[in-house]
């Protein structure tokens, strides 16, 4: 049993009887009282869909709910629905684009290292490498010696991502891209 503090986005738990996929955590510290940090999580019912708005103290202990994590990789779009591939056993999961909106901005057809969280036999989300290799759609063309200034400009990715890269990154380049930070690592 983890304590609040310890639960990351994508983490399912078991609260009140039914499991919530955690989609976002807001940490604040409250000024003038004795006690930790207030974990504010929005979480989505796994059967229902249903939003939660919860704090938590850092210390208080909550119960992780049971999901298996499966190795997949994008198959297409069709309208709303996303539909990933299960590398093994070749099942398809299919997410509605609402669900996965933010993952969706880190994901072409190339994209490598993706998981599908099931929970009760159910795909609740997708969980993403620490990093991912993409190609620019658009920037500002590179400027010669831009690579010994520490300058950057911003540069739209095939996904519709928008980051800022080195001015010597051209249009065309595959970068790669630190998930959490949304920042450009390297190039690919």
């Amino acid at each position: 049993m983890p304590k609040a503090s310890e639960i990351k986005k994508n983490m399912a738990i078991e609260f009140n009887g039914d499991a919530y996929i955690v989609r976002d955590i807001e940490r604040s510290v409250p000024q003038g009282r004795a006690g930790g940090s207030i974990y504010r999580m929005r979480m989505y019912s796994v059967g229902t869909n249903h939003k939660l708005d919860q704090s938590f103290k850092d210390s208080e202990m909550l119960t992780l709910a049971d999901l298996t994590r499966r190795p997949v990789m994008f198959s297409y779009a069709d309208g709303n629905e996303y539909v990933f591939m299960d590398n093994e056993d070749y099942s398809s999961y299919s997410f509605n684009k609402e669900n996965i909106e933010d993952e969706l901005l880190f994901i072409d057809e190339e994209t490598k290292g993706l998981q599908a969280i099931i929970v009760n036999d159910a795909p609740v989300a997708i969980d993403l490498p620490s990093s991912v290799e993409l190609v620019i759609a658009e920037t500002e063309p590179s400027l010669k010696g831009g690579s010994a200034t520490a300058r950057t400009k911003p540069a739209t990715l095939t996904t519709g991502l928008v980051v800022q890269v080195p001015e010597h990154i051209a249009q065309g380049d595959k970068i790669k891209i630190n998930v959490e930070e949304r920042k450009f690592s390297s190039r690919a």
